[in-house]
C-alpha cells in the first residue's frame, strides 16, 4: 500500500483528495498548516507529497525548501491555484517534482502521482518503446542497430530516465547537462531535445516520451512496462 501526505489548508478539496486516494489503495495522512506539515514531511515516511503552496505558518515554497534541505527526497507534488510561468519554476527549481493548477482533474492528478512513484534509479540497461539505453556503456540502441549520441544529447537522455515522470525546468536541464561554468541559453536545451527527439522518438513530432510543458521545460514519461 503506498503512502501520500496530503498539505492543504481547504477542507472540501481536503477531503475530497483523501477519500479519492484512499479509494485508490493509499495510506494516507493530511496536515492542514505548514508548520505541521513541515514536520510530517520531515519526520513521518512517505512514499509522496501533495503541497499546497499557499499554507498558514509556513508556505510550501518554503516546505518544499527545508525538506530538501533536510535530505529529504520523497517526489513532491505542488498543488497551486497560481498558474503564472515564474510560480511554477520557483517551486520546481526549489525541489518540487511536479505541479497541477487548480482547478484540477482528480484523474491527472492521480496519473502524474502514480509516473512518480514508478520513480526509481534506473537499472544499467533501460528498454522503452524500441529503444534500448545501457547508461554504463553510453550506447542507445533501437531495433538493436546502434544509434550515435552527442555527449550531451546522452547526458539529457540519461537524465530523463533517473527522472520519469519529473517536470524539468531548462534552467535545471542546463545545469544538469551542461554544467554551471557554461553560458548557453535554454535554446540549446530546445535544441538537444529536437534532436534527441529524431533518435527515439517513433513520430519526434508527435512525441510519446519527451513531452514538453509550455514556458517550463520538459517531462519524461517512463512506460509502466519499460
Amino acid at each position: 500500500m503506498p503512502s501520500i501526505l496530503i498539505i492543504e489548508d481547504d477542507a472540501t478539496l481536503l477531503r475530497g483528495l483523501r477519500d479519492n486516494f484512499m479509494s485508490r489503495g493509499f495510506d494516507v495522512s493530511v496536515a492542514t498548516d505548514g508548520t505541521n506539515a513541515l514536520d510530517a514531511a520531515t519526520q513521518d515516511s512517505t512514499d509522496i507529497i501533495l503541497l499546497d503552496i499557499m499554507l498558514p505558518h509556513v508556505n510550501g515554497y518554503e516546505i518544499c525548501r527545508r525538506v530538501r534541505e533536510a535530505g529529504v527526497e520523497t517526489p513532491i507534488v505542488m498543488l497551486t491555484a497560481k498558474g503564472q510561468e515564474d510560480d511554477i519554476i520557483r517551486g520546481l527549481e526549489l525541489g518540487a517534482d511536479d505541479y497541477v493548477t487548480k482547478p484540477f482533474s482528480i484523474r491527472e492528478l492521480a496519473a502524474r502521482v502514480k509516473s512518480l512513484l514508478r520513480r526509481k534509479e534506473p537499472d544499467t540497461l533501460v528498454r522503452f518503446g524500441d529503444c534500448d539505453v545501457n547508461l554504463a556503456a553510453q550506447t542507445l540502441r533501437r531495433n538493436g542497430k546502434l544509434i550515435p549520441l552527442t555527449t550531451k544529447e546522452f547526458r539529457l537522455l540519461a537524465l530523463f530516465l533517473r527522472r520519469p515522470g519529473r517536470a524539468l525546468t531548462r534552467n535545471e536541464i542546463l545545469d544538469a547537462v551542461w554544467g554551471h561554468s557554461v553560458i548557453v541559453t535554454g535554446r540549446s536545451v530546445d535544441r538537444c531535445v529536437t534532436t534527441l527527439r529524431s533518435k527515439v522518438e517513433p513520430d519526434p513530432r508527435n512525441p510519446q516520451f519527451i513531452g514538453t510543458i509550455r514556458d517550463i521545460g520538459y517531462r519524461f514519461e517512463l512506460p509502466c512496462d519499460a
